[in-house]
């Protein structure tokens, strides 16, 4: 795939996430204010943040797309992860927020919320789940930590927006069988969704900052790249593989013997083969050869 087909399919769903959530944001605080659902509210608040992290993402994105530099010789592929550890620490601070609103209803005179902000929560659900299908699959198939995090989000939205329509569906219940008890499912439900955006937020940010610390792949995940260097005649050992991961690529240094009787220039020109080979795969930036004499005792 071309890096720039890559980049332009990434760069439209991080723009289809921010206008969805907007709209989503708008529509579930309307109706959240007006059938008097903190769950609801709360839900909305949700949303917005992941408006917040679309656009980091999209940021993101557009950095990591610039070649290397002066400055950046390896490339800006980190901008990736860098914009997922964004939108993590935003899921954070937005989960802590929604618990704290919601604890504090539970000190106030409360009413059921009216039916209308049912339907606003099943619309939220279906929409969510679709973008993160979607965006799961995108991230996967393009290898980007920033996609596949911000799918996440879609993902914890549905699963917040399936705790509001559990917690409204049974303060509307309440209300109309005069249980009055049931009419606090709304706060709870609130409780429970910040519960889940701040246990998704850190699962998402160790990740990422795992990812964003020189990473290296694991030997089992090298088996192609060794496949790859063997293919060169002239390699008698792989001395040592180490490919560094960069966001949505990655960056080899290798060690390899041969014959100790080559020449200098000879020994050049096969590492500029195994170069070229590796090179030749779709997830390689960069590689960074060293020659060393083969020795059969070692």
């Amino acid at each position: 795939m071309e890096k720039n087909d890559r980049f332009k399919r990434a760069e439209f769903a991080a723009v289809l996430g921010i206008v969805i959530n907007i709209a989503l944001a708008i529509v579930k605080w309307v109706i959240g204010v007006y059938a008097g659902s903190r769950a609801l509210v709360a839900d909305a608040v949700h949303s917005a943040s992941d408006v917040a992290g679309s656009f980091a993402v999209y940021l993101g994105l557009r950095a990591a797309k610039q070649p290397p530099d002066k400055d950046h010789p390896y490339g800006h592929g980190k901008a990736e992860s860098i914009a997922a550890i964004i939108v993590a620490v935003i899921l954070l601070l937005v989960g802590i927020e929604i618990g704290k609103s919601s604890f504090q209803s539970f000190f106030k005179p409360i009413e059921a919320p009216k039916t209308i902000a049912i339907a606003a929560v099943i619309v939220s659900i279906i929409v969510k789940e679709a973008m993160f299908r979607y965006k799961y699959k995108l991230g996967k198939e393009l290898n980007s930590d920033a996609l596949i995090v911000n799918a996440f989000e879609h993902r914890s939205d549905v699963y917040s927006s399936i705790a509001a329509l559990l917690g409204i569906g049974s303060a509307i219940i309440g209300g109309k069988l005069g249980i009055h008890w049931l009419e606090y499912a709304d706060p709870v439900a609130g409780v429970v969704v910040s519960v889940m955006v701040i246990k998704m937020s850190w699962d998402l940010g160790k990740e990422s900052i795992h990812n964003a610390l020189d990473h290296v792949l694991h030997e089992e995940d090298t088996i192609e790249l060794r496949r790859t260097v063997e293919t060169v005649e002239e390699v008698k050992k792989i001395d040592e593989l180490h490919a560094r991961e960069h966001g949505h690529y990655v960056i080899v240094d290798l060690k390899i013997s041969v014959d100790p009787n080559m020449t200098v220039e000879e020994g050049h020109r096969v590492g500029k083969k195994v170069k070229g080979k590796l090179l030749e795969m779709d997830n390689v930036q960069n590689v960074f050869v060293h020659i060393n004499p083969y020795n059969e005792e070692n």
